[in-house]
């Protein structure tokens, strides 16, 4: 069940169904990016924004998303460089934004937790349906929560060397809690970098 008591496992096979039927489908591929990606079900969003990136061949934003969601969760820049550059060739007024950013990825010269905030938060202030940007509201703040995270282990790093559980933030008195997540899956170490929990489904693991 996620975090206003739907059950994820549920809308994760509706929109896969969806996006198998009608690939072409734009509210499908707009929530399974914003509530399924965002959400902790990455692999089973992006599998969605794919399939629309080959379907809606004049459209700009499924390659948007699908580039921003490569750089920030599987951190394939080269990817995600790749597609957003498919996104820019499309579009007519965002084509020299997708294309620096393009640059940038190759270029690893942005945090991208700070732009992935920024990405989130307009998908949020410009939701029209009050209980869809509430949903989003919520991976708002999650990502929030990781990004203190993420400022936290640096300035721990700095100081103490590599950083082997998180309680050692609190312990050292770097923060005085951990983050609360609204979408009660938390945060993780991961590889010696602050993750968000993915979402675990039964019968739909997540591709490694």
């Amino acid at each position: 069940m996620d975090d206003r008591g739907v059950d994820t496992g549920y809308l994760v096979r509706a929109q896969r169904e969806v996006a198998r039927l009608n690939p072409c489908h734009e509210d499908n591929y707009y929530l399974a990016n914003g509530l399924l990606t965002w959400g902790g079900a990455v692999e089973q969003g992006n599998e969605v924004l794919r399939a629309a990136v080959d379907c809606r061949f004049w459209d700009e934003f499924p390659p948007f998303f699908y580039g921003i969601n490569l750089s920030f969760f599987q951190r394939d820049n080269e990817e995600a460089a790749r597609v957003l550059e498919i996104g820019a060739h499309r579009s007519t007024h965002n084509a020299a934004a997708m294309q620096k950013l393009a640059v940038m990825l190759r270029a690893e010269q942005f945090a991208d937790e700070r732009l992935a905030l920024n990405y989130l938060t307009q998908q949020r202030d410009s939701a029209i349906d009050p209980k869809l940007r509430d949903m989003l509201d919520k991976r708002v703040i999650r990502l929030q929560g990781l990004i203190s995270l993420r400022e936290a282990q640096r300035r721990y790093e700095a100081d103490q060397g590599p950083l082997a559980d998180l309680q050692q933030l609190i312990g050292q008195g770097i923060i005085a809690e951990l983050p609360s997540d609204p979408m009660r899956l938390g945060y993780e170490l991961r590889n010696g970098r602050i993750e968000l929990k993915k979402l675990k489904i039964a019968g739909l693991e997540e591709q490694p």
